[in-house]
């Protein structure tokens, strides 16, 4: 998927530091990060707190305006904005982690509990994972096309319940069930290819 024109006209403002362009970006966006957060906390087993959710949130926000919106800088626009920024998101994510599971090391202590099952080297692995940018494109083509739809408007572009109802001519009770019957497709989908 390409870059669309909104996060085009919106990389340029942020790297032309336009005012406002920033709060519109972690507007756009702030979902998509949550969304990873819980995700790669889910996928490791590990119990978050809204605290440990709001700092690993700012962490991301953070790596993408260090050294002058490097981040953003290295975007090519192979791939779409939310596409690049779950990697990025992802990277940060894991690696924060990992340092919190090495910093406490006795896990009653943290509110960052890891199961215990989860052996020590799997972080790298992980972290390897995260690289694939095509990553969330291949889980979304497990879905059929109205799941897809409403999966990537809801997580990808940050759209809300009605929103999403209106552009899919859906009821809105509707799409709850539908995000959590996609979730599942999705998760057996990534689990299925990391067992492979």
């Amino acid at each position: 998927m390409a870059l669309s024109e909104i996060d085009r006209n919106l990389l340029e403002r942020c790297l032309a530091r336009e005012p406002r362009a920033w709060e519109d970006f972690v507007d756009r966006f702030m979902g998509l990060v949550i969304h990873v957060i819980n995700h790669s906390a889910q996928s490791r087993s590990l119990r978050l707190s809204a605290q440990d959710r709001e700092d690993l949130c700012a962490e991301v926000f953070l790596a993408i305006i260090r050294d002058d919106f490097a981040v953003l800088r290295h975007f090519r626009g192979q791939s779409s904005l939310a596409t690049y920024l779950t990697v990025v998101a992802r990277r940060v994510v894991v690696r924060e982690m990992l340092r919190r599971q090495t910093r406490n090391h006795v896990p009653a202590s943290t509110t960052l509990v890891a199961s215990a099952s989860q052996p020590d080297g799997d972080g790298r692995d992980t972290e390897q994972r995260a690289g694939d940018r095509e990553e969330i494109e291949r889980l979304l083509g497990q879905l059929d096309g109205h799941e897809a739809t409403i999966v990537r408007m809801y997580h990808l572009e940050g759209k809300t319940y009605q929103e999403i109802s209106t552009a899919v001519g859906m009821s809105e009770n509707s799409i709850g069930p539908t995000l959590s019957r996609a979730r599942q497709k999705m998760r057996r989908a990534g689990h299925d290819s990391a067992t492979h």
